[in-house]
């Protein structure tokens, strides 16, 4: 059993936002695709009626993925950036490196377009969840190599 997803208010906003659209309009949509298609005859050959069917699968997979989701959520309300929690973006500086690199913490929920995403359950992300600015923090890598990493900056997302 996977561990609950740690959710920023946003993001669980969207996710909701999400499971509405997919219940009502959408749901909606690809239930006229197949009426029409079966309207069209033999559903053996009715490309048709399989894309839309293969649609209606997929919708349905992801409205029981969202309600698994915000029914075990934990909600986190980042209200500063002292530590590096879910919906916080983070600085960090691998060790021996110059540059910096920029994530926004939390669960894959959490996406959007200008940021990559650390999930809070990547060995990474479990190791940085809760810290301050600072470090070294260690973790150990899928290959069993230690890696060393600083918080540099946390801020909370826009």
């Amino acid at each position: 059993m996977t561990s609950p997803a740690n959710l920023s208010p946003a993001a669980a906003e969207r996710l909701r936002e999400e499971l509405t659209e997919r219940t009502g309009p959408r749901r909606v949509m690809i239930t006229d695709r197949i009426e029409k298609a079966r309207e069209l005859g033999d559903l053996k050959e009715n490309a048709d009626y399989h894309a839309a069917k293969d649609e209606q699968g997929l919708n349905e997979a992801r409205v029981r993925q969202i309600e698994a989701i915000l029914r075990d959520a934990v909600i986190v309300e980042a209200a500063n950036a002292e530590l590096a929690v879910p919906g916080t973006v983070v600085e960090i500086r691998f060790a021996g490196a110059d540059d910096t690199m920029t994530y926004l913490l939390g669960s894959i929920e959490e996406r959007r377009e200008d940021l990559e995403v650390l999930s809070t359950s990547s060995p990474l992300g479990t190791v940085l969840l809760n810290q301050p600015v600072g470090g070294p923090y260690r973790y150990e890598t899928p290959a069993r190599k230690t890696v060393e990493v600083e918080i540099v900056s946390i801020r909370l997302a826009d």
